[in-house]
């Protein structure tokens, strides 16, 4: 099982093409990305299997629960040159494409980012080789493509190993438990979200973050929260910062969509990537199509 994140592959190759000046070109995109995943294929199908394609959804359910979830992302939008509008355009385009022709299980599901679908089916595989290992058949292996570091987490399971597509290496996580601890004490700037001892709207109103000491942090990270969580304000604000980064505490009925999304996903047969790819014009993929 090969997941990848989509978000992250299809931006990166899409930003290539922007950091040397050029406008949008759909044509090359699809190309890129397509590539990029006949690379990927060819590198780790032998030993992890088939991809599954990882998209965030347009709603999902951090925003829900904490409004101010990638609260900057569309202020900083604005203070680029780029056309989001047009880049947005276009990867939904290419999306519904890989859709409707990739042989490769397609999952966007609603309320769900590409990290939780990443992290329920692993959660999901884990539970799959419990009971191949009680027959005594091999784990099946899980492949992360994605340099997001949230998901050292999930290196907890032996079976996971994660690979950055943009360094071109493996990430490996040296204590997943102590990762997640400090990760949640921090909190995710990327994702607007404060470390624990700072307010909700901390980066939408340009606040300044309470300072966090390495000497506290090493200290914590040897205590429960409930011994370093002062008062019931930074107790709930770490419990904030818990349910967003902590993949244990996706929401049940956001698992259970999930699975149930990915159980009755069927992938298209490999009959239509012939048509597909004849179609835009590409002709280097149709000569190693077998790579696919």
């Amino acid at each position: 099982m090969i997941l990848i994140d989509m978000n992250q592959v299809m931006i990166s190759n899409l930003m290539v093409q922007l950091a040397h000046g050029k406008e949008i070109e759909e044509d090359l995109v699809r190309h890129m990305v397509l590539n990029s995943l006949r690379m990927y294929r060819s590198k780790f199908y032998k030993e992890y299997g088939e991809l599954i394609l990882c998209y965030d959804s347009k709603n999902y359910w951090r925003k829900k629960v904490f409004p101010y979830y990638k609260g900057t992302r569309k202020r900083d939008r604005e203070k680029s040159n780029h056309n989001w509008s047009n880049i947005f355009d276009t990867l939904n385009k290419l999306r519904d494409e890989f859709r409707n022709n990739l042989p490769y299980t397609i999952m966007d599901v609603d309320g769900a980012e590409a990290d939780d679908i990443i992290a329920v089916l692993t959660k999901y595989q884990g539970t799959a080789n419990i009971r191949l290992q009680r027959d005594m058949q091999p784990a099946v292996k899980v492949l992360i493509l994605s340099g997001d570091k949230d998901f050292i987490q999930l290196q907890k399971y032996p079976f996971v190993k994660q690979f950055n597509p943009i360094q071109k290496k493996f990430i490996i996580g040296s204590d997943p438990k102590a990762y997640i601890l400090e990760h949640t004490i921090k909190g995710d700037r990327s994702d607007g979200i404060p470390n624990f001892l700072s307010e909700d709207d901390t980066f939408v109103e340009n606040k300044r973050q309470k300072p966090l000491s390495k000497k506290n942090i090493d200290m914590w990270l040897d205590m429960s929260p409930e011994q370093f969580c002062r008062d019931e304000v930074t107790k709930r604000q770490y419990e904030r910062n818990r349910q967003l980064i902590d993949f244990n505490y996706i929401p049940e009925e956001v698992e259970k969509t999930i699975i149930d999304s990915y159980e009755s996903n069927l992938p298209h047969k490999r009959g239509k990537l012939y048509p597909y790819f004849a179609m835009h014009g590409l002709n280097d993929m149709l000569d190693r199509i077998g790579e696919f």
